[in-house]
């Protein structure tokens, strides 16, 4: 059965259209109007193996918050969509991933239970066009509505870029690892509960 989803969400601020597919090659086409996301969103897919379709049409003249968050909840819902009852999952994942001298750690479970602690000092405003505030936002936005709880930290660097590109490569293997199958757990949910 594919593990795919589908989102398509408009409101006054955002007309957006996300779909995935978490079993692919980390194949995207991400086109937000806000170069630098577009960045973090094809690192995203690349390195978690899963595909993406991505566009945004957002009031970016107001700035690119509406657009960031909006694109966060939209790829939550799909990601919750795509992953269906849960069942078989690995549910855990945990990554540290460095770029130059910038180092990222992302844990995940998908727990059912939204969470998220973020954990990043930027040295500046602005990375390209994107409000480096805008990161927390997008992972917040992500979490809670992938129903996924996400501890994302930049544990240390000096360039902003690196920051940034570390947390989203380190969140895409974290995820990558999560969303896998485990056939030892085929049918049932990796809970004690017995549901997710």
């Amino acid at each position: 059965m594919a593990r795919t989803g589908e989102i398509k969400r408009t409101t006054k601020e955002t007309d957006i259209s996300v779909w995935l597919d978490l079993d692919g090659k980390g194949d995207s086409t991400i086109d937000t109007g806000i170069g630098f996301f577009d960045h973090m969103l094809t690192a995203l897919s690349k390195h978690s193996g899963i595909d993406m379709k991505i566009t945004c049409k957002g009031d970016l003249e107001v700035d690119a918050h509406h657009s960031v968050e909006d694109v966060g909840i939209a790829l939550g819902k799909a990601f919750d969509q795509a992953l269906g009852d849960k069942k078989g999952i690995t549910r855990f994942g945990s990554s540290a991933i460095p770029l130059d001298e910038a180092l990222s750690r992302c844990v995940v479970d998908i727990s059912g239970r939204p969470f998220i602690v973020f954990d990043c000092e930027f040295t500046g405003d602005m990375c390209g066009t994107m409000d480096t505030q805008l990161f927390e936002e997008f992972f917040r936005s992500f979490a809670y509505n992938a129903l996924i709880t996400l501890h994302v930290a930049n544990l240390y660097g000096t360039n902003d870029h690196h920051k940034a590109e570390s947390m989203f490569k380190s969140c895409a293997r974290a995820l990558r690892q999560a969303v896998a199958v485990d056939e030892r757990f085929a049918g049932q949910v990796v809970s004690t509960k017995g549901v997710l």
